[in-house]
């Protein structure tokens, strides 16, 4: 027995409206379109007289089974646009990622790149400090005599002035490796190991300084946090367009800034059988996208409806409501331009799997003129709404299979308002030909000559 609080229940009630589940199968006068929903008990004069499917034993097989379980596919994409992959057992993996240091760095997460930056100045320091401390040892700077306090009257010239003990040394190295110059401690002509090691630290000091502030610099300016600003909707909606079935989602920027040269892609994944029976679990199918009559590269100033056209060409051609709720597969949607503010190139990412796809919804506006502030506002708080829409449940194969060649009675309200053109025909010469008179019969034109 069917539990309506079951996890299954509970999926299926996000994909179609419980109006569904009240559809009863009755004959329909050959006009509708197979496996439309028409809200019943709604209120609706329109919905309330209105047949509903024209071929009952169709309509039940393909249409939204109650209690059907839904099969979900784990993800390749987050919602967030990581990618959920983990690699192993790859050999000579650190020495692999040790030799591109720079890009290891950068990718890691900021608590591994301070550390590193930390350690980098800390461990140089107390390097060259002992380096320092070894040529005053070796040179006798260090023995009682010859300290600071009794230089002057020993006659004795150390390597380095004011040094007393390995302190000291740790203070010099400081000194010389960011020319801080204090002035107490400086080399003397003494020794020249002294001054080989100075010009050494000088140089060892500025390569590091560059090294880490450029690591610091990159990961702070990483295209990837510009797509914490870049949205796509949470789910995305299957309704009629022009008369065909379409996928749709919506992409939206928060900035002011433009992304230039936008362009938007989307890719199906799921598993597919060759001729000679091998399984490709992860087979990926570009999808076609356009929006507002335009193809998939965008002038992104407010947000957009990409729109996927389910025709002979799409992959889900042959794929109803019902289906959907069976199948097992993930739309991969990638959005990539360049930042305006930095000029580099920029992707973001995310996924809709079967559970987010709503059948029978449409986004509604949110792009609307503020006459008070002259100019067009865009209210994100209607980013992920939608409204549903009278849509079939069959597939897009099958409606194209119902309706053949007659294109203008494809959507369904071309099936309210039927519109018969009346034929040419030649005019006699002895007598004009009477005009045309509307008749109507169960509810469709007819044109009586």
């Amino acid at each position: 027995m069917h539990d309506p609080e079951s996890p299954a229940s509970r999926e299926e009630a996000q994909l179609l409206p419980d109006e569904w589940l009240k559809v009863k199968t009755v004959p329909g006068n050959g006009n509708l379109s197979p496996g439309v929903y028409y809200p019943t008990g709604t209120g609706s004069k329109r919905f309330d007289q209105r047949p509903v499917p024209s071929s009952p034993t169709k309509s039940l097989s393909r249409s939204h089974r109650h209690g059907a379980s839904r099969r979900t596919r784990r993800r390749a994409i987050l919602k967030n646009g990581e990618c959920n992959i983990l690699k192993s057992r790859i050999s000579q993996r650190r020495l692999r990622f040790l030799q591109d240091m720079f890009t290891t760095l950068v990718d890691a997460q900021w608590r591994w790149t301070l550390l590193v930056f930390t350690l980098s100045f800390i461990l140089s320091w107390l390097g060259f400090a002992l380096i320092w401390w070894l040529i005053a040892f070796t040179h006798g700077d260090l023995e009682l005599d010859h300290l600071p306090p009794m230089q002057e009257s020993n006659g004795w010239k150390p390597c380095v002035f004011n040094i007393f003990d390995f302190t000291s040394c740790f203070l010099f190295s400081i000194e010389t490796q960011h020319t801080i110059g204090y002035g107490a401690r400086t080399t003397t002509e003494e020794c020249p190991e002294a001054i080989f090691i100075m010009c050494l630290q000088s140089i060892v000091g500025v390569m590091i300084q560059a090294f880490m502030v450029g690591i610091v610099f990159a990961k702070m300016t990483r295209p990837k946090h510009r797509t914490q600003t870049l949205l796509f909707s949470k789910h995305a909606v299957v309704c009629q367009r022009d008369g065909e079935l379409s996928l749709m989602f919506r992409v939206g920027d928060l900035r002011k800034s433009h992304i230039i040269g936008a362009s938007v892609r989307a890719q199906l994944i799921r598993s597919r059988t060759t001729k000679e029976g091998e399984l490709l679990s992860h087979y990926q199918t570009e999808l076609e996208l356009n929006a507002d009559g335009c193809d998939s590269n965008l002038f992104f100033i407010w947000p957009i409806t990409m729109v996927h056209r389910i025709n002979a060409n799409s992959p889900f051609y042959g794929v109803s409501a019902a289906d959907v709720l069976q199948e097992k597969f993930e739309i991969v949607v990638i959005l990539e331009g360049t930042i305006e503010s930095t000029g580099q190139t920029t992707q973001a990412r995310s996924s809709y799997t079967t559970s987010e796809i709503m059948w029978g919804h449409r986004f509604v506006p949110l792009v609307t003129y503020n006459r008070e502030r002259q100019g067009y506002e865009v209210d994100y708080s209607k980013f992920e709404e939608t409204t549903q829409v009278d849509t079939p449940l069959c597939s897009a194969k099958e409606l194209d299979e119902f309706y053949g060649n007659q294109a203008d009675r494809r959507s369904i309200e071309s099936t309210e308002h039927l519109v018969l053109k009346m034929p040419e025909r030649p005019a006699r010469p002895d007598s004009p030909a009477p005009p045309p008179k509307a008749e109507q019969k169960n509810g469709d034109f007819t044109v009586t000559l």
